[in-house]
């Protein structure tokens, strides 16, 4: 079991670091990098704490603390690819009605060159 700890906590300093190098280079929006942030700090603080763990697994009536731990790492996780859903269903919307403006703005400067003609 602490070996699963020790390697669960290790992944989560690797994601820590792998998300601070990419908003230090520019490659992931400081906004988007909290939420990678939270959810590595989250894992990591899981990892370090058994007794935590041990408490939860209790509480979920689970057979394993291995399974406690996957399934509090899956659900830190669900929670953050439910937040970009979120926010690419949102640009997705943005986009869509930016189309429409620059389609609406087409229209009327072909409408001006041809009355100018």
């Amino acid at each position: 079991m602490d070996h699963l700890l020790h390697v669960s906590a290790a992944i989560s300093l690797l994601l820590l670091m792998m998300v601070l190098i990419s908003v230090r280079r520019s490659h992931i929006r400081v906004e988007y990098s909290v939420t990678w942030l939270v959810a590595a700090s989250a894992m990591l603080v899981l990892s370090l704490s058994r007794p935590m763990v041990e408490y939860i697994k209790a509480l979920l009536g689970l057979p394993d603390t291995p399974l406690a731990v996957f399934l509090l790492g899956s659900a830190v996780f669900l929670v953050v690819f439910f937040r970009f859903t979120l926010i690419i269903s949102q640009l997705r919307d943005d986009n869509i009605a930016l189309a429409q403006r620059v389609a609406i703005l087409e229209y009327h400067l072909r409408r001006l060159t041809r009355h100018e003609s």
